[in-house]
């Protein structure tokens, strides 16, 4: 075959292969007999250096290498939501059927389904000038979602034709300029999907997680790392936001993680029910699983496919969130892979472009308007978690995702051990969002929201501080101010930052039941402060009859929270006044 060269080294995952014609960096080509998929990743010279995506027992020297002169793509078209990958975009299900419980080598299969018919409505007409980003059509994908068809990349001109009816994704449904134009189209994993306009983060992804939304919000089209050491809650958390986060399309990219881990993400997705709906959550969420025993090569692919998706529907329009879990084992991936190249190693082994790579991935979230003349807007939010060894923040790839992503929530083994969740530590956590979010919360929420989170962040600072002075003299030899500080963080924390995710009215709460909880826990506060001054007793205070129902405000149903915490919150100012007057 012209397009052939030969196997001349195996070192696990990576082949070198000689004399491959027209070799290019990133191209895709099939290595040995049974046709492995692998990504040339090196040139030098005649030699080429591949990683391949599956296992390579049994290659050896002189076995053939087959170029597609194409780079590593996916499929994109109707059939993507509702469906379980592997890390280079193999749906699972499929593979089951050919090869039983364990995925066999050299397994070609479509990504999409070629034989489903969906129903195409046009919307636009014979006689149309489009470009590319422009809507032809919708498909009714799931209940849930409605996909736009869009005019593919690098096309544009004139509608000579479009149909309507039902068709397979490969079949024509428009003609442009003489161009026959089907549903599916493919694009290179590794190269971002552009916007027409990148324009700055407006507004918050409201995840319905209390300490997430108020004191260290996310923003749709944002960045966000979590890290955290093993049994603190990383997977769960990343669980909870896709779940119950206010974004169109969820991925979920399994990039790594243990197979029990990622069995339990397969088993409970399909039976979640989205809590908008009342729907199957499956109808907006795709699942890419590469667990710690699928090869290496595939891993460091699976985040890049699962962004490729996602910028896919954001392009559409939608907001889209993409959970990887975790990019540590992504990170190992690409060390594993430079040490067979035999690259000069970075700190700790990891190769000195560790950086360059994270930050090539994270760059691809954002919020803007989508190519096409209607000028739709998307949003593409990135959620990293990291699994530093032994929850050492100082490692090299929490210090480099640190570098790019604007929020942190840093994970903490000891509340965890507490069972205190989300184990998210307030105090070195942060976000860079909170000022272009402000005008969003101060208008649709209340105009003191960005008071309370500071009061509360700086009353929890100073707990802190004085949990050191407690510890080596006891609470006792505190001035009562200070005592009223550690009395009300206690219910901060115990009250408002602790969620139950198996509660069925705590596992999510709404933006202004969270202003209207914490602004009740901080009336305590200030009321608190003014009695003291008038010479009330911290332990009257404590022992006042608001205190049980603070302890249950968070209970409280949605439709009814406005009003009861209203009252609860008269109820406090009524019992410390009766004491101010009790005093005097």
């Amino acid at each position: 075959m012209i397009n052939e060269g030969q196997i001349i080294k195996v070192a696990g995952p990576l082949v070198v292969a000689r004399n491959i014609p027209n070799a290019r960096m990133a191209d895709v080509v099939k290595v040995g007999k049974l046709g492995l998929i692998g990504e040339i990743i090196e040139l030098k010279g005649d030699s080429a250096s591949i990683q391949v995506y599956e296992e390579t027992a049994g290659l050896g020297v002189g076995d053939p290498v087959i170029s597609t002169g194409m780079p590593l793509s996916v499929e994109l078209g109707p059939g993507l939501l509702n469906s379980i990958f592997d890390g280079i975009q193999r749906p699972l299900p499929e593979l089951l059927k050919k090869t039983g419980d364990f995925i066999g080598r050299g397994i070609a299969v479509n990504s999409l389904d070629r034989n489903k018919k969906w129903d195409f409505v046009p919307k636009a007409k014979k006689g149309d000038k489009v470009s590319t980003g422009g809507i032809l059509g919708t498909v009714a994908e799931t209940s849930l979602i409605e996909q736009k068809i869009m005019v593919p990349p690098g096309v544009s001109g004139t509608i000579d034709e479009i149909k309507k009816g039902s068709f397979t994704i490969t079949d024509t449904i428009a003609k442009i300029s003489g161009k026959n134009i089907c549903m599916l189209q493919l694009w290179p994993v590794r190269k971002p999907r552009p916007f027409a306009q990148k324009l700055p983060v407006c507004e918050p992804l409201v995840t319905g997680q209390r300490i997430i939304d108020t004191l260290f919000s996310l923003a749709k089209g944002g960045t966000a790392a979590i890290p955290g050491p093993f049994g603190s809650g990383k997977t769960v958390v990343q669980h909870q936001l896709a779940k119950w986060a206010n974004a169109d399309i969820v991925i979920f990219v399994g990039c790594g993680e243990r197979g029990n881990e990622m069995t339990d993400v397969l088993i409970e997705f399909p039976e979640l029910k989205d809590p908008k709906s009342g729907k199957p959550i499956m109808e907006r969420t795709v699942l890419i699983a590469n667990t710690s025993n699928m090869p290496i090569a595939a891993r460091e692919a699976s985040i890049y496919t699962g962004a490729t998706i996602a910028e896919y529907y954001r392009d559409m329009g939608y907001s889209v969130s993409l959970s990887a879990d975790s990019t540590s084992r992504w990170a190992e991936a690409l060390r594993e892979m430079s040490g067979r190249l035999e690259e000069m190693p970075g700190e700790e082994g990891y190769p000195a472009y560790l950086g360059a790579r994270l930050a090539d991935f994270y760059e691809r979230a954002g919020y803007g308007i989508c190519l096409g003349t209607d000028e739709r807007r998307g949003s593409f939010t990135i959620v990293g978690s990291v699994s530093p060894p032994g929850g050492d923040l100082s490692e090299p790839v929490v210090q480099n995702t640190l570098r790019i992503v604007k929020v942190f929530w840093a994970l903490d083994y000891s509340l965890a051990y507490k069972r205190h969740f989300p184990a998210i530590n307030w105090l070195i956590s942060y976000s860079l969002y909170l000022n272009s979010l402000e005008n969003y919360f101060q208008k649709e929420v209340a105009d003191d929201w960005g008071q309370l989170r500071g009061d509360a962040l700086r009353l929890l600072s100073e707990e802190a501080e004085l949990e050191e002075i407690v510890r080596l003299v006891g609470e006792d030899a505190l001035s009562q101010r200070e005592q009223l500080v550690l009395f009300v963080t206690k219910s901060i924390r115990e009250d408002f930052l602790y969620q139950s995710a198996f509660d069925p009215v705590d596992q999510y709460t709404s933006l202004k039941k969270q202003h209207l909880l914490l602004k009740v826990i901080l009336t305590l506060y200030g009321e608190g402060l003014c009695a003291i001054e008038s010479g009330v007793e911290i332990e009257k205070i404590k022992n006042i009859s608001a205190m049980a129902k603070v302890a249950r405000a968070r209970f409280i149903p949605e439709d009814q929270a406005p009003k009861e915490l209203a009252d609860l919150e008269g109820l406090i100012k009524g019992e410390i006044e009766s004491l101010k007057g009790a005093v005097k």
